[in-house]
């Protein structure tokens, strides 16, 4: 499977690529005051408003200081992104080495010498696991035109 190998922190996970849009590097965030943890805020794309979410957060591992990529994911609720700490790149995952207990991801896989956990995109962006936040973004309420 193509995914796309994403660190936070010092793990890894792994999204397949069917899911990835683009990676922004250091999007310039518009932070929200009664936001949740699990988002970090908003950043324009091309016009486009796209709220950008704690991959930590998400996984229940921590939390992220300083956001280096935001990995965007095209889903129903529309472009959202996945913070990461540094360059998410392609990696191929063969077979499981285990499950994973996190949620919103499926199992473990070696990649190289490294443990990727593979990411359920649709488990892990559930309005359910985020809380009820509704993420859709009305440029209007938001200032930009």
């Amino acid at each position: 499977m193509q995914t796309l190998l994403l660190p936070v922190g010092d793990n890894f996970y792994a999204l397949p690529v069917s899911w990835v849009r683009e990676v922004v590097s250091t999007p310039k965030l518009t932070r929200l005051v009664t936001a949740p943890p699990r988002v970090l805020g908003l950043f324009n794309l091309r016009g486009q408003i796209v709220p950008l979410l704690d991959t930590a957060v998400l996984l229940g591992t921590g939390s992220i200081d300083t956001v280096a990529f935001a990995v965007v994911v095209n889903w129903d609720q529309g472009p959202t992104g996945l913070a990461v700490t540094g360059f998410p790149h392609p990696a191929l995952l063969d077979k499981s080495t285990g499950p994973s207990d996190l949620p919103g991801t499926i199992g473990l896989f070696q990649v190289g010498d490294q443990i990727a956990t593979l990411l359920d995109p649709a488990a892990l962006l559930m309005p359910e696991r985020l809380g009820g936040v509704e993420i859709r973004v009305d440029p209007a309420h938001v200032g930009v035109a």
